[in-house]
């Protein structure tokens, strides 16, 4: 990757890492599906009537607002809602590199290099450790299925992510604001109609009318900053490299969550949390870096197929 777009991976990453701290802020006075609604309808107007829609098929637009919005965010801020520490929820979200490069491999033929291969085994192993620094912290004579249930679903949520990852790559050269725009129609309606099936049309209600000041900073660094921002840098990303250099620098997110949830609200990590979180960062650089003097790499060829070919095959 370009210096510059390295320079912009590592932002989205240290914002996605302060995002959780938002989450768990926006969640203490309100529903999580009804969080993730009004997320969406702030990231979504009034921008959707002066962004202009990104040119690739409205499957592509849909499958991104469905996936990696709607069905992320959802099991996430569910997962959270249950009791998931915002501290352990970046740890277990990063699966969604592993189903990133698993999905990126099937659907787009797009195979990592050892490097890449290596520098996410480190990755697996220091979520590993991380995790198992989670369950060691636990009080003694704690439920383990108290969370084992929103880890579970939090990685549930890791594969929603993946599978928008690999539909956003097949949306190569499209605007990524516009992506992030016109994606997010998609996501307050079935999130509002899934809480009212599930929480009932009084507690939605309820939330909708006692909205805090804490569920209107949490949307506001969640749709303003999270979203509109990261998310845009992070498809504009996905549509230049292949998947398999761009996820790995979501495994920063574990280490920037978790010093920040200790920060702000005293998440302290153990010794293997910590061990765990310098493991994520040396697979990072393993699988990103390059390391001794580069090569210049030649012009790529011409290639004799429509622009939008590629995201015809998907779509």
């Amino acid at each position: 990757m370009r210096p510059r777009d390295t320079l912009l991976a590592l932002l989205v990453a240290l914002l996605w890492g302060l995002n959780f701290l938002f989450i768990d802020l926006g969640l203490r006075d309100t529903l999580p599906l009804v969080f993730v609604a009004l997320r969406f309808a702030a990231v979504a107007f009034p921008l959707v009537f002066f962004v202009p829609r990104p040119k690739v098929g409205w499957k592509v637009v849909a499958g991104i607002g469905l996936a990696m919005s709607a069905g992320q965010f959802g099991l996430l801020f569910t997962a959270m809602h249950l009791g998931l520490p915002a501290g352990l929820a970046p740890v277990a979200l990063q699966a969604q590199m592993f189903f990133t490069i698993g999905l990126g491999a099937l659907f787009l033929r797009e195979f990592p290099t050892r490097k890449q291969v290596l520098g996410s085994i480190l990755g697996i192993a220091g979520l590993v450790v991380v995790g198992l620094g989670r369950v060691a912290s636990l009080p003694e004579g704690a439920a383990l299925a108290g969370v084992l249930v929103p880890l579970l679903i939090c990685i549930a949520a890791g594969f929603a992510w993946g599978v928008g990852n690999v539909i956003s790559r097949s949306a190569s050269g499209a605007s990524g604001l516009g992506l992030v725009v016109h994606s997010a129609l998609w996501v307050p309606l079935p999130m509002l109609g899934l809480s009212l099936l599930l929480d009932g049309p009084a507690a939605v209600g309820d939330a909708l009318a006692t909205l805090g000041p804490e569920t209107w900073w949490g949307i506001a660094f969640t749709a303003l900053v999270a979203s509109l921002v990261g998310y845009s840098i992070w498809n504009t990303l996905l549509g230049k490299y292949p998947t398999a250099k761009v996820v790995p620098y979501t495994l920063l997110i574990p280490a920037i969550g978790m010093g920040s949830a200790a920060l702000v609200l005293h998440e302290y990590p153990n010794a293997l949390e910590i061990a765990g979180a310098a493991v994520l960062v040396l697979g990072v650089a393993v699988g990103t870096l390059r390391f001794g003097k580069a090569r210049p790499e030649a012009a790529p060829a011409p290639r004799e197929r429509p622009e939008n070919d590629a995201v015809a095959e998907h779509t």
